[in-house]
């Protein structure tokens, strides 16, 4: 058995990390470490999604195959050792990603270089939702999932009439009303249609929409979302807890965070970071229960390539009214914090399918900063409704 996952960005750190990873545990060249389908609180999942993966995509970058674009992040970065590269050269020169879409990714898709997309060869949206699905297919079968890995891109313009119900959604695509369809969406609605399970690890509109989650319900297909939870907002639903539990106030809470790479080229166009910023800064709220004073800041700084830091000041009034200061920095690659919950998303996704799971997937909020139906971003609460939900299906 193979766990086959279909990365949209596959030529992305994030996705070649992954791939990297994937292919390496299953010749031992690595530990688990990173893996939290691996705890032991998760013992069994192996008989449903065993680490044995294969790997395909869709991309919009015309490069050579995997191996390619995974050595040039590697050069960029030197974010695991060279050996672990060259012991699986081979698989990852077999993999080359389809044609993709960029559809309204906004005005950070030119940091991307020179990109080739189905609608430079002016296909229709009807054509183009029908290409992919068709990418999918060949590659996918009862193992299949997808997962979302691409650039984040602007908030959609919304519509009732398009994005309510599955019907609207189709006659979106038959009147080609391409100026209400985002790429996200359409990779979603490939992924649903085909009965695969569907992870978005990025703040992209993806299935987050009432039409594809009805055609979730409708075809029996779980799938997940929204923005992988990996760094600073992995530390803020995780410290924030605290200040809870004790009692103390926050008054103010300061979250200012610096990357590079394409993910930072992408996220200092001013559009492509709005969906960004909002999934970072509603957490607070969330699991304070008020709004403190809060700023979230992403800049660009092209030096750190991957190794994303995040600087964060904490205002806090204790016993007696005095006013106190908390600080971290998390510095981390992201990459390597990012790659192995694609992994374990798609493990629990598949496992959640074959439990006969559908819809959202909520109890898999763990993994997400923006959790689609529900408003439980407390990683301790996210982490035993993992554990429970997963010991009740196992």
């Amino acid at each position: 058995m193979t766990v086959k996952i279909w990365v949209i960005g596959a030529y992305g750190i994030v996705s070649t990390t992954a791939t990297v990873g994937g292919k390496a545990l299953e010749k031992g060249l690595i530990s688990k470490t990173g893996l939290v389908s691996e705890l032991p609180f998760f013992d069994g999942i192996e008989r449903y999604a065993p680490l044995n993966f294969d790997f395909g995509g869709h991309d919009v970058r015309p490069m050579e195959n995997m191996y390619a674009a995974t050595l040039d992040n590697w050069e960029q970065n030197r974010h695991f050792e060279w050996h672990i590269l060259e012991r699986v050269k081979d698989y990852l020169e077999s993999v080359k990603a389809a044609k993709g879409t960029a559809l309204n990714c906004g005005s950070g898709v030119k940091e991307l270089g020179r990109i080739e997309t189905l609608e430079q060869e002016g296909l229709t949206l009807r054509e183009i939702a029908e290409r992919i699905v068709d990418d999918m297919k060949k590659f996918a079968d009862s193992e299949t999932v997808v997962i979302n890995t691409a650039s984040t891109e602007p908030m959609p313009r919304y519509s009732g009439e398009y994005h309510g119900c599955i019907d609207g959604f189709e006659r979106m695509l038959d009147e080609d009303k391409k100026e209400y369809a985002m790429a996200s969406m359409l990779y979603a609605y490939a992924a649903l249609k085909l009965g695969l399970p569907y992870g978005n690890f990025t703040p992209s509109a993806g299935s987050n929409i009432p039409a594809l989650k009805q055609l979730a319900i409708e075809n029996k297909v779980p799938h997940a979302g929204n923005d992988g939870k990996t760094g600073e907002t992995l530390i803020k639903t995780t410290l924030a807890p605290m200040f809870l539990y004790r009692n103390l106030e926050v008054i103010g809470w300061m979250g200012y965070n610096i990357l590079g790479d394409l993910d930072g080229k992408v996220l200092s166009h001013r559009d492509n970071k709005e969906s960004k910023v909002v999934s970072k800064d509603k957490v607070l709220e969330k699991v304070l229960g008020y709004s403190p004073y809060s700023i979230t800041e992403i800049n660009f700084f092209p030096s750190l390539v991957d190794n994303k830091t995040a600087f964060d000041f904490i205002h806090f009034k204790g016993f007696l009214g005095t006013k106190m200061k908390f600080y971290f920095i998390w510095d981390g690659i992201d990459a390597i914090v990012a790659a192995p919950l694609v992994l374990d998303i798609a493990r629990f996704l598949l496992f959640a399918k074959k439990k006969g799971v559908h819809g959202v997937v909520k109890e898999l909020g763990f993994f997400f900063k923006s959790p689609m139906e529900t408003d439980i971003v407390n990683t301790h609460q996210q982490f035993e409704i993992l554990k429970e939900w997963f010991s009740k299906l196992v």
